[in-house]
């Protein structure tokens, strides 16, 4: 049975989750609601309307899309069944350095399928230069935020200096630079959200 959420009616938890599974399972192969509505044969407001949970997805509506996106049902809903842990200690948080640059990345707010921000927290010793030639999902949207030190950002062919305090918003479709030219180490805070 189809639900249609009204404006005093909050979504089921569960097709939060899955809306949102969805939307990244989209947003991870570069598709377009158009494209997935040509791949699937749904129209693409209703894609929408799944994503945002605005309808509880029909059985039929999730074997189309499972079968787009190469899942059976079971392995699509065990995806959504975990909720995030909704405090993260800083004992706990992934920390991987790339020593050859000089960069460390702490995962301050870990990557979970039922949610699409993440904080990550950077930080780049004097002179470390570090070039994406494309970003993991197309159209990935990030808000990068110094804290300590300054900063150069090059999205696409955009050159941006960011100092201590200042903030640059993006999306990025293409190849992106981050460069810390000193004197002194750069750390900021970067919110990576799914389109």
């Amino acid at each position: 049975m189809k639900r249609e959420a009204s404006g005093d009616e909050a979504p089921d938890r569960v097709d939060t989750l899955l809306g949102a599974r969805l939307a990244e399972l989209r947003a991870e192969r570069g598709w377009s609601l158009g494209e997935l509505a040509e791949r699937s044969g749904i129209s693409r407001s209703t894609l929408s309307r799944a994503e945002r949970a605005e309808v509880s997805p029909t059985a039929s509506l999730l074997n189309r899309l499972c079968h787009v996106y190469g899942r059976t049902m079971s392995q699509l809903l065990s995806e959504v069944e975990s909720e995030p842990a909704q405090l993260v200690r800083m004992a706990e948080q992934q920390v991987w350095e790339d020593r050859s640059s000089g960069f460390v990345r702490r995962s301050v707010s870990p990557p979970h399928a039922g949610l699409r921000a993440e904080l990550v927290e950077g930080r780049l010793t004097a002179g470390a230069d570090i070039a994406y030639d494309r970003p993991p999902v197309p159209g990935l949207e990030q808000h990068i935020w110094v804290l300590e030190g300054a900063l150069d950002v090059t999205v696409q062919e955009a050159e941006h200096y960011l100092d201590a305090g200042d903030c640059l918003r993006m999306r990025v479709w293409g190849p992106t630079r981050f460069r810390c030219a000193g004197p002194g180490a750069v750390r900021y805070v970067l919110a990576v959200v799914l389109p």
